[in-house]
């Protein structure tokens, strides 16, 4: 394979056009309806998308109002009754403000739930920094045995909480309204190797930056992984495919998933290299694109940052032939 060629796929990729909430949100409805050890627990969000669950199974579907730590409790009683509880609400009042009943009701006491949140990092943005929350992956990968899922599409999102939610663990999916136009048949626990390149440089782009770090990327010759799952990290992969040059591409506060990518290669010298949303406070209102601009997140301001990473390499080994 010539470098800079992308890989063959052994799936089929699929558009997606519904917001990731709505399809999610569908997809746990209905897993209520198919398992009768579902459970959901709600925030006082999206109650529309479960008007149907409201109806056919009101014995196991509750809206607790705007009480999160409440919201979490209720859930680990479910989770001790046998269900698989789903709980869903803003990712800041679903991470940061209950983030002592996580730690405790399901980390401390290894209950499985997932948690489902929509808004982060600042998709919320018109509402200020009370609805921000670009350090939520931080703060619940913290949690002994947590898995973090960061899907970039609707469809890859309702694959992997179909693929986990019934699984003994805690498990978060991070919705977010920036999705790829192509999905891949994720799992949970993989790494997508979408791109080989001969440079020694390797760009690992996570969940909705993909598309644009591809876009930022064109002319870079770099190894490029696809990575959804965070915690636990595909360790294995990513120290088989990527150079002695990793660049992360995150979603939400710059340097989540530096730790996880430097245990890949224990004693091997790499040089590490992250973006994403820095440790600031956001003053700014207008819409998600503005604020990434403002987080330099925006395809312009990423293709700069790749190449001023990357430019210590020389261009000419960079740029795809």
């Amino acid at each position: 394979m010539a470098p800079g060629a992308e890989l063959p796929s052994t799936i089929p990729s699929v558009t997606t056009a519904t917001g990731m909430r709505e399809r999610v949100c569908r997809a746990a409805a209905q897993l209520l309806l198919e398992d009768e050890r579902v459970s959901i627990v709600l925030g006082e969000i999206s109650i529309p998308y479960f008007e149907e669950a409201f109806r056919r199974a009101p014995e196991r579907i509750f809206n607790v109002g705007i009480m999160e730590q409440t919201m979490v409790g209720v859930a680990a009683g479910l989770a001790m009754e046998g269900f698989h509880p789903i709980v869903h609400t803003i990712a800041p009042f679903l991470v940061e403000r209950p983030f002592e009943q996580l730690k405790i009701d399901f980390g401390y006491q290894e209950l499985g739930g997932t948690f489902i949140s929509v808004g982060a990092s600042y998709d919320y943005v018109v509402e200020g920094t009370t609805h921000h929350s670009p350090a939520d992956v931080a703060l619940v990968s913290t949690i002994p045995g947590f898995e973090v899922l960061v899907p970039g599409t609707a469809t890859e999102a309702v694959s992997l909480l179909r693929a986990s939610y019934a699984s003994n663990r805690g498990k978060y999916l991070r919705l977010s309204e920036r999705q790829n136009p192509i999905s891949h048949e994720v799992q949970p626990g993989r790494t997508e190797v979408l791109r080989r390149g001969a440079s020694g440089a390797t760009i690992i782009a996570v969940g909705p930056m993909l598309r644009p770090v591809q876009d930022a990327m064109e002319d870079i010759d770099a190894t490029l992984l696809y990575v959804t799952t965070v915690a636990p990290f595909d360790s294995v992969t990513v120290a088989r495919e990527a150079g002695d040059h990793v660049i992360v591409v995150e979603p939400f506060l710059q340097g989540t998933l530096a730790a996880s990518v430097m245990e890949c290669f224990g004693s091997r010298p790499v040089r590490l290299t992250c973006i994403g949303v820095p440790r600031t406070n956001f003053r700014t209102y207008g819409s998600r694109e503005d604020l990434d601009v403002v987080a330099g997140l925006d395809v312009p301001t990423l293709k700069r940052r790749l190449y001023e990473a990357l430019e210590t390499r020389g261009a000419a080994s960079t740029r795809a032939v």
